[in-house]
């Protein structure tokens, strides 16, 4: 499992908002770079490595990848046919832990990540621990026995998340009666909603 960062520090140091915290981030409430003589955010003129650098590392922060899975997925990618990046996006989307965060079985990528480790998701009826398990067309994600008989994990986490208002992607479908998902496609680029230039991570990898 990747070691994780605390999310308002890493979004300080990155110095936009990418962590899930509910309510406002600590990027939103101090205007400044983490140190003690932090500059202004926005304020730093990035080289264009910098630039690259910088997306790499978002996108590594948001999917909770560490370096050597990382260029693993950009590998696999690589690989491919089509454009680079947009499959690098698909693949990581595709993780085991970022589907069940999509299906709001999980407040957070952390937490989702946490409950594959400990066995309770189950990926077409068969138990899957490995965070980074692809889900591919036509899987069901479901939580386990032992998931659903935690009553209170269940009430304040999993039905809590799913009667908010926050849209599946279209890539997905979720049964909120039986509390699974179901992997309709592969996600598209346009289905990716996170803030990433991931050409910039291409042309890092490409030097």
């Amino acid at each position: 499992m990747a070691r994780t960062i605390s999310g308002c520090r890493k979004c300080r140091q990155i110095g936009e908002k990418l962590c899930s915290k509910v309510g406002r981030c600590a990027v939103e409430k101090r205007s400044t770079y983490p140190g003690q003589f932090g500059k202004k955010i926005g304020t730093k003129k990035l080289t264009e490595y910098g630039k690259q650098l910088r997306e790499k590392q978002k996108v590594k922060f948001l999917y909770g990848v560490d370096e050597k899975q990382f260029r693993r997925f950009f590998a696999i990618a690589s690989q491919q046919k089509g454009v680079t990046g947009e499959i690098l996006m698909s693949l990581l989307e595709r993780r085991l832990d970022n589907t069940v965060f999509r299906l709001k079985m999980a407040t957070s990528r952390p937490q989702a990540r946490q409950m594959v480790a400990h066995g309770l998701v189950f990926v077409n009826g068969k138990r899957v621990k490995s965070s980074s398990y692809i889900v591919v067309v036509g899987d069901e994600i479901t939580l386990s026995k032992r998931a659903l008989s935690k009553e209170a994990f269940i009430k304040n986490v999993v039905d809590k998340r799913m009667s908010i208002g926050i849209k599946v992607p279209e890539w997905l479908e979720l049964n909120k009666a039986e509390r699974k998902g179901i992997v309709l496609k592969e996600p598209e680029r346009m289905d990716v909603k996170v803030p990433v230039e991931e050409h910039l991570i291409v042309e890092l990898y490409s030097k």
